[in-house]
């Protein structure tokens, strides 16, 4: 689970040339429009030589081209991404129940204890799980004791902890790795 991060020299040059190309087609668009907002309201205008003209204009489309490229690279980046996060998401996923199963083996849970266990840690109370699970409620206790007795926890909140516990370890360790890859490429 490794965590990738942004170098927050990019993120700062990336938000340098936004704020740069939105401020160029802002000039852009200022530009353009008090030409056409002065012939229509009556306000007068000082006439520009026409080459001056012609050439404002031209950077006018240019700033409005690069923005829209700029746009356009910004929007790709985002998408791509979004679906890396939901990637490394369902590989999260994947990756907790791969976790959660292997520790209800470790701790002997029945099939339908792990279940129980499963819809405890999803924060369902007692009562919703005996109407999922269509047992009674005293059968879901007795499993909920079962598996806290078997995890050597108190209750649902400790078996929960035990969870997220781990999953801040692999964090960390994840951090610690890509440290450690960065200390060596610096070298």
């Amino acid at each position: 689970m490794t965590a990738m991060r942004r170098d927050p020299a990019d993120a700062a040059r990336h938000r340098w040339a936004l704020v740069g190309v939105v401020g160029v087609q802002a000039i852009c668009a200022v530009y353009l429009a008090s030409g056409i907002l002065g012939s229509l309201l009556g306000i007068p205008l000082p006439p520009l030589p026409w080459a001056l003209h012609e050439y404002l204009e031209i950077a006018a489309a240019l700033g409005m081209i690069a923005g829209v490229a700029f746009g356009a690279l910004l929007l790709h980046r985002s998408q791509e991404g979004r679906k890396a996060a939901e990637a490394r998401l369902s590989r999260m996923r994947g990756e907790f129940r791969s976790h959660m199963e292997a520790r209800f083996a470790r701790w002997g849970l029945t099939p339908a204890e792990a279940e129980v266990a499963v819809l405890a840690i999803k924060g369902l109370r007692t009562q919703e799980i005996a109407a999922l699970r269509e047992t009674s409620e005293g059968t879901v206790k007795a499993q909920t004791n079962a598996i806290y007795r078997k995890a050597r926890v108190t209750g649902r909140t400790q078996l929960l902890s035990l969870f997220i516990e781990d999953l801040f370890a692999e964090e960390a360790a994840a951090e610690v790795t890509l440290t450690e890859r960065r200390i060596v490429r610096a070298a």
